[in-house]
């Protein structure tokens, strides 16, 4: 293989990027990347009825966030474009022309423009599926043009992906059917057809075609979500093909460096979300605590979705956003996620489990509180952890640990004993990383005011 190797995909933007689309572009990219050839995009917007600019910007927003740069495409330039279909009318009526030379088509009455097939078995050499024999067909004539003017898909492309020199094409298997007339109109033209792989179907837990209304069927809901790139890339590569690597962890460089076509399942993948979210959580935890800031801040500097937007993806990436993120120090924020990373799978969840860091006004669990105040030492305890806290010089989580362990002595009571007084302070709430921590990250003026306004409510 050299770089003359030109694969490509060609999405259209009349709703988000699929799942299945972005599993197919990324086969299609490690391909180009393994072999040192050329990742095009290319646009089939001729459904002008249907495309919106959302679409577009999907396609181009989930393809970057995955770190699938094209070689060639709308954005990248290159020199086959038009890489929009609604730009290359002229390049399709020329090949039209070259057909009616050759009087492979005829025209109806009504203005339609048929194809007349070759009538004999064609055989695809498949490398997924393996030889594929379609024999001799009855069906019907395609219709290659429609009497308002407009080509059909068949027609351009196969024209788009002569003229762009695509030298193999993989798609999913749904396409497989239709790969003979394909091949049929390559050999009309005279040129030799592309090589193709037809990669099995992406199936839904219940064993079903994944459709748009499954979860994770969009790209953008993973952006949303707060999953890593990384993670989401990781998996794409799982569901249909075993990297001959130990474990399952794949970055971008080893897939580019090992993916082989015909090493693809034949058999359909099933998607797994639970499988998604823990490679999530793996990828999360790996980042030092920068990096984890760093990223948690990008997630919350996203838009809320227009549509849609009662989603529980929704309300987990607003709560977030209320954490104002821009006001606070990296210092504090980096701290406050490192602390809780190993509870969360997704960047959207750490809202819930860190909010009591960046604000003073937090709710109280009225539930916790009724407990707390059955407790006839509360009040006297907290009073005490208030007085030693208040006067200490050095605030670390040593010496935190001594003040503690000194009270509990003094009070009669083991350490753990304070442990629930001082988390609710704290946070208002029975969950969250060690209170040590807690305490620490805060600093003393913050821990004391908070245990001083506990006493109040005690009393």
């Amino acid at each position: 293989m050299s770089e003359n190797i030109r694969v490509r995909f060609a999405p259209s933007p009349t709703g988000y990027l699929h799942v299945g689309g972005a599993r197919t572009a990324l086969f299609n990219w490690l391909f180009a990347r393994r072999h040192g050839g050329k990742f095009i995009l290319r646009i089939e917007d001729t459904d002008q009825a249907r495309n919106t600019d959302e679409a577009m910007k999907a396609i181009f927003e989930g393809l970057k966030w995955l770190g699938l740069d094209c070689d060639e495409g709308p954005e990248t330039g290159g020199d086959y474009g038009p890489y929009y279909q609604s730009q290359r009318q002229d390049i399709y009526d020329a090949y039209m022309s070259k057909l009616e030379a050759t009087g492979r088509v005829y025209t109806e009455e009504n203005g339609a423009v048929r194809f007349k097939f070759s009538r004999i078995p064609i055989v695809i050499p498949d490398l997924v599926c393996g030889d594929v024999t379609f024999a001799a067909t009855e069906e019907p004539d395609m219709t290659l043009r429609r009497p308002d003017g407009s080509y059909i898909f068949h027609f351009v492309n196969v024209v788009d992906d002569i003229e762009m020199r695509i030298s193999h094409v993989f798609r999913g298997e749904d396409h497989l059917s239709n790969t003979w007339k394909h091949i049929d109109l390559y050999h009309a033209f005279g040129v030799e057809a592309p090589r193709f792989g037809h990669i099995p179907l992406l199936l839904n837990p219940s064993g079903s075609k994944m459709s748009k209304r499954d979860e994770g069927a969009s790209i953008e809901s993973y952006i949303q979500a707060g999953f890593h790139p990384n993670a989401v890339f990781n998996y794409l590569c799982l569901l249909g093909w075993t990297p001959k690597t130990e474990g399952e962890l794949i970055t971008s460089e080893q897939a580019s460096q090992i993916f082989d076509i015909s090493e693809i399942h034949h058999s359909n993948a099933r998607f797994d979300m639970v499988k998604c979210k823990w490679l999530n959580q793996h990828y999360m935890r790996a980042l030092d605590p920068d990096e984890l800031d760093t990223f948690v801040r990008k997630v919350a500097q996203l838009a809320l979705p227009t549509t849609h937007c009662d989603t529980k993806e929704s309300a987990l990436l607003w709560q977030l956003q209320q954490l104002n993120l821009t006001t606070v120090s990296p210092a504090v924020s980096s701290a406050a996620f490192q602390s809780v990373k190993e509870k969360v799978s997704l960047a959207t969840e750490f809202a819930p489990w860190v909010h009591f860091f960046f604000r003073d006004d937090f709710l109280i669990d009225e539930e916790v509180r009724t407990k707390l105040t059955a407790i006839p030492q509360a009040a006297s305890l907290l009073t005490a952890l208030h007085h030693s806290l208040k006067n200490a010089t050095t605030w670390d989580e040593t010496n935190i640990t001594t003040i503690v362990t000194e009270v509990a002595a003094e009070q009669k009571v083991k350490p753990g004993a304070l442990m629930p007084l001082l988390r609710f302070s704290l946070s208002g709430q029975t969950r969250g990383p060690d209170v040590k921590i807690m305490m620490n990250i805060l600093g003393q003026n913050s821990t004391t005011t908070r245990i001083e306004r506990l006493i109040t409510i005690l009393s």
